[in-house]
């Protein structure tokens, strides 16, 4: 039977499309923010939100598509505050620990342009009726693992929650984990990623994570 990662192709388009605009969105009315990793996690969060937010609405070429500009905002607006050698890590389960250095590299970044080129559609969405707004923070601020509750309102459909697990980490809080309406990211590739290494090994997992070229709704 032939591998296909994106087999939820719609399902998986809807979650990294709540998600980039998760990240990336905040009121409407947004300013710039300070973003503090050592803030109280709804903080931190919101004020990434607010600055990737304002980069979107300034770059229609993001907007419309462009990956290598879509590379260049990830890289400057989200990267900074997000763990994903972990997700990727987490993604791959016990698998990990059977890569070699350059195979867990290469995987990084094979499944981080994967996801980029299956919400970098979602970026057209972006307009000025879109906004977020965060949850009451449930559990303890002073935990190593949290979790931060959003709502995503957007003009053409109903409202998403949105959520992050975020860990603490000596330099401050990193995300690593998204739920979008009860389907968590790294639970959604967990098996897919299994099954095509126990078929064909890591590197055939790399090569169709490259060469997978999600089809548009």
């Amino acid at each position: 039977m032939t591998f296909s990662l994106f087999r939820n192709t719609s399902l998986l388009q809807r979650l990294m499309a709540a998600a980039i605009l998760g990240i990336a969105l905040a009121a409407a009315c947004a300013h710039a923010a300070t973003v503090d990793p050592k803030a109280a996690p709804n903080d931190f969060v919101q004020a990434a939100a607010d600055n990737a937010l304002e980069a979107l609405k300034q770059d229609k070429t993001a907007q419309n598509g462009d990956l290598t500009r879509i590379n260049q905002l990830v890289d400057e607006y989200i990267l900074p505050y997000v763990n994903f050698e972990k997700t990727t890590r987490l993604a791959a389960g016990r698998y990990w620990r059977q890569a070699t250095p350059d195979q867990q590299q290469r995987l990084v970044a094979a499944f981080r342009n994967t996801l980029i080129r299956t919400y970098s559609g979602a970026l057209a969405n972006v307009d000025q009726k879109s906004a977020i707004t965060m949850q009451p923070f449930r559990g303890d601020a002073n935990a190593d693992d949290v979790v931060v509750r959003s709502q995503l309102s957007q003009s053409n459909g109903p409202a998403v929650g949105v959520d992050y697990r975020l860990e603490k980490t000596p330099e401050g809080w990193k995300i690593y984990d998204l739920n979008v309406e009860g389907i968590w990211l790294i639970q959604n590739y967990r098996n897919q990623f299994a099954q095509q290494i126990q078929q064909n090994g890591i590197d055939s997992l790399i090569d169709a994570l490259n060469k997978t070229q999600p089809k548009t709704q």
